[in-house]
């Protein structure tokens, strides 16, 4: 794999910024069920193409979570209709590389022939699709350090206080405030880089994001961490939340984010699961490593994908079932590890 840093010399978005001045209007989605890194990099990104003469409409199936609200200073994400999307002319993705991450797009990018092309900036890996352009970087630490490189690329002078910290939520909501190995010395330049362009604090930006908590989400958590147990020999730990939890606190589906967090912070564990378990959808799964574990080949078993350290699946239910096949999957994956 090129490193992040040769493929920044070699000028990755050398095409991106020359191609891009043929286009007028564009279409910037962020997958459904939306973080910190994906609304971070739509909204950065939006700036961007504005500064640049260009006419950008940020898309989202699903609202944006309460603590990135201030995030939509210039741009307010909306919701894609047909009618709004026919109106780009090019549409970038960010944070995912497959277009079923994206919602109704996907559906609609199907159908529509005679539909604009589509351009990609992510870092997941194994990309899903034939993208007119796509910067797929699974090293980088988050979407938000690749589109600090545009900016970088092309004029840092451009990243005003607003776009500055639209990729600093980015970049600290994926790497755990800097703690994932994912990050590099690329990252933390990237960092400082932000600080200094942005002229901000680091605590305007952390307050907000992760100090608002409600008295409901606190509830909740306690509600969830009574759930935790352990299994494959104390190696896997599972955590869930369903509905009557939610009803019980006065909080929504939202409210759970950062919750695996907690169990894979228990000594001696390998990986953590969260389960939400909201009935008409199913479950949604939630893993994490912070071993040697591959999550993201854990997830992939069940249809899912993400990072070695972090990934995301479904699963059918009921709950009990997907807790018994998510730890078959897990469990499998350790005693390999173990063997080698």
């Amino acid at each position: 794999m090129i490193p992040l840093a040769l493929m920044i010399q070699k000028n990755m978005f050398e095409e991106f910024i020359k191609k891009i001045k043929n286009h007028n209007h564009v279409g910037v989605l962020s997958h459904v069920r939306p973080d910190g890194d994906c609304i971070g990099s739509q909204m950065a990104l939006c700036s961007w193409l504005g500064k640049n003469g260009l006419t950008a409409t940020a898309f989202n199936d699903d609202e944006v979570p309460d603590n990135m609200q201030w995030l939509q200073k210039d741009v307010m994400v909306e919701k894609p209709t047909p009618e709004k999307l026919a109106e780009c002319d090019l549409f970038i993705l960010v944070d995912g590389n497959a277009t079923h991450r994206f919602g109704t797009f996907h559906e609609w990018i199907e159908k529509d022939v005679n539909s604009a092309p589509v351009w990609m900036i992510d870092h997941h890996p194994n990309p899903v699709g034939d993208f007119d352009i796509s910067i797929s970087v699974d090293n980088a630490s988050s979407t938000c350090e690749l589109i600090y490189q545009l900016y970088r690329e092309h004029d840092l002078d451009q990243i005003d206080e607003h776009a500055a910290k639209a990729m600093y939520t980015g970049i600290i909501t994926d790497t755990g405030s800097l703690q994932f190995e994912s990050v590099t010395p690329d990252t933390v330049r990237a960092v400082a880089s932000l600080l200094e362009y942005g002229g901000f604090k680091p605590n305007e930006v952390i307050e907000v994001i992760f100090s608002n908590k409600t008295e409901g989400q606190m509830k909740l958590l306690s509600e969830a961490l009574n759930t935790i147990k352990l299994y494959a020999d104390n190696q896997i730990a599972v955590m869930y939340v369903n509905t009557e939890m939610l009803e019980k606190t006065h909080t929504t589906q939202s409210d759970c984010e950062g919750f695996v967090s907690y169990p894979l912070s228990i000594a001696n564990i390998k990986a953590a699961i969260l389960l939400k378990d909201f009935y008409d959808e199913g479950i949604r799964i939630s893993l994490r490593s912070r071993s040697e574990v591959n999550v993201n080949e854990w997830a992939a078993v069940l249809g899912g994908g993400g990072h070695k350290k972090a990934a995301g699946a479904w699963h059918p239910g009921p709950l009990e079932k997907a807790v018994k096949d998510v730890i078959a999957i897990g469990s499998n994956q350790i005693k390999e590890i173990e063997k080698k």
